[in-house]
């Protein structure tokens, strides 16, 4: 499954550069990507365990960026 979300009050090109490394290595994603520039996080993975992938991703997210919000 892919799917793409709205990030908000993502600060800079760094912070989402390390929120893509990280969402990479979750267990069960193939893909993901953080675009600073459209504010807009896409990730690819496992159908069984999407919704969990996405809840570990906006915590990764949140711990790197504690006022980006990702908009489910």
């Amino acid at each position: 499954m892919k799917k793409r979300f709205k990030i908000t009050d993502l600060c800079c090109a760094n912070c989402a550069a390390k929120m893509e490394h990280e969402i990479r290595k979750l267990p069960g994603v193939t893909s993901a990507t953080v675009n600073f520039l459209t504010q807009k996080l896409s990730i690819e993975g496992d159908d069984a365990r999407f919704d969990e992938i996405v809840n570990e991703a906006v915590a990764v997210c949140k711990k790197i960026e504690p006022d980006c919000e990702v908009i489910l």
